[in-house]
């Protein structure tokens, strides 16, 4: 059944909601900054506060890319690079990129964060030297950059951890401190915020019927639920207390409410436990919500969000193939890319195929992840002011996001995976809030990505 609405629950949370993820408090090198975000939780930041990344080497087809950690080198430096490198896309290497003639260096897309030259190593700080004898920090190991997409402080728009899709190339994330939850448990990053789950994985969850920090949940109810059980030596801290099951016995609890897994669920990373009447999954902090108008829709292996005619809502990937793998899926990229994939360049094959989602004149979302852009459909590029033929969309993270030709009925979602590698590189994916079948791999915590 399609629901009419959006629901604030399960998926986001009120914006009169200020409830933020907390993290371990570390020291920090002079200059460097721990800022609150929406979607990407806790995140480092320059003294302007504006997010740090770094660029983890990442294993393509044919070979490696992004900074090797711990190696005391960056490998974003000033070179422009203007043909591919084969490392990413099964095509050979040496084609020259699009618009290669206005390409700008990898450290002019992403400048990296330069310490004073008598600076000192911080805990997990340290200091490289760039080839050009300036010295950088790096962040366990890893040097860290800003991003030129970014321009006000608490912008997360040059990558994100909520957003992993298969063979995307190598990425760069933003980078934070740990959040500040007990060893037994963990937390995963989701396009709707950060879900709290257990060391191995398995979700967490709360019940409406329990009282704060008093479990309710007894005889029947532990047939279905188990309590996430505190060992007898943890101290409850911050948002954590501890609720006495029976002498000895300890059950953590967050934010009052006693915390359970579900024992029906085999897989990880799922949802299915909020499926019961009063249950819900737990998360550290939730985006604000969509835009108002519009929906929440039961589509074949999940649910997705979709415009107001019920219609599936796409975001579109795109990452090259050069060595300093450039994203692609921006208004003030090039657009040959997606032209190829939804029109054989055509741009009015495009609009037929994936036509934008258009905003009604002073639309606003709660989130700020959501805006609304001006764009000439015929290029795909940011229209300049008072541009003839401009048209107002919404955007995700300062991305345009489309609907498709080929749906026909509200929760359809075929145009999901539609390009390259399924669209991961370079294509289409339904933006799915929950995703059952695929176990809702839709973000990836950075320690995934380097092992540790």
């Amino acid at each position: 059944m399609s629901r009419a609405e959006l629901p604030i629950e399960p998926f986001w949370q009120s914006k009169a909601n200020t409830e933020r993820e907390a993290w371990v408090p570390m020291p920090l090198p002079p200059g460097i900054k721990v800022m609150p975000t929406e979607l990407e939780g806790p995140v480092f930041a320059d003294e302007k506060g504006m997010t740090l990344y770094v660029w983890p080497q990442q294993g393509l087809r044919n070979g490696s890319l992004g900074d090797r950690a711990k190696s005391g080198v960056s490998t974003c430096d000033d070179t422009v690079y203007k043909e591919t490198s084969g490392l990413m896309s099964p095509y050979p290497p040496g084609f020259l990129l699009p618009e290669y003639e206005k390409r700008r260096s990898c450290e002019q897309r992403w400048p990296p964060k330069l310490a004073p030259a008598d600076a000192k190593p911080v805990g997990k700080w340290t200091i490289i030297k760039r080839k050009n004898g300036q010295t950088q920090w790096a962040y366990e190991g890893l040097p860290v950059y800003s991003s030129d997409l970014d321009r006000e402080p608490g912008d997360v728009l040059g990558g994100t951890k909520a957003i992993i899709v298969g063979e995307q190339g190598a990425v760069r994330f933003p980078v934070g401190p740990p959040a500040d939850v007990p060893p037994e448990l963990d937390i995963v990053p989701f396009r709707t915020g950060h879900m709290v789950i257990t060391s191995k994985g398995y979700s967490v969850y709360s019940s409406d019927a329990d009282a704060p920090n008093k479990s309710n949940c007894n005889a029947e109810c532990l047939k279905l639920w188990e309590p996430v059980a505190a060992p007898q030596i943890a101290k409850p801290h911050g948002e954590w207390t501890i609720v006495e099951r029976s002498p000895g016995v300890g059950q953590w609890a967050f934010r009052g409410k006693p915390l359970y897994t579900y024992r029906l669920e085999k897989q990880t990373r799922s949802m299915t436990g909020s499926d019961n009447p009063g249950w819900h999954n737990v998360f550290t902090q939730r985006a604000y919500s969509p835009p108002s108008e519009f929906t929440l829709q039961d589509s074949r292996i999940g649910q997705v969000l979709a415009d107001a005619n019920g219609k599936t809502i796409y975001l579109y990937h795109c990452n090259d193939d050069a060595l300093d793998q450039q994203s692609c899926d921006h208004p003030d990229s090039p657009q040959q890319y997606r032209l190829a994939i939804c029109g054989n360049f055509d741009p009015k094959v495009c609009q037929e195929t994936f036509p934008y989602v258009k905003a009604q004149p002073g639309a606003k979302a709660d989130s700020s992840l959501w805006t609304v852009i001006s764009i000439d459909p015929n290029t795909g590029k940011r229209a300049t002011q008072g541009q003839s033929g401009a048209i107002s969309v919404w955007a995700y993270r300062d991305r345009p996001v489309y609907t498709y030709g080929g749906d026909e009925r509200p929760g359809d979602a075929n145009g999901d995976n539609y390009g390259e590698f399924n669209g991961a590189r370079n294509g289409f994916k339904a933006f799915w809030v929950r995703d059952d079948y695929r176990h809702n791999a839709m973000g990836r915590a950075l320690k995934e990505v380097t092992g540790r």
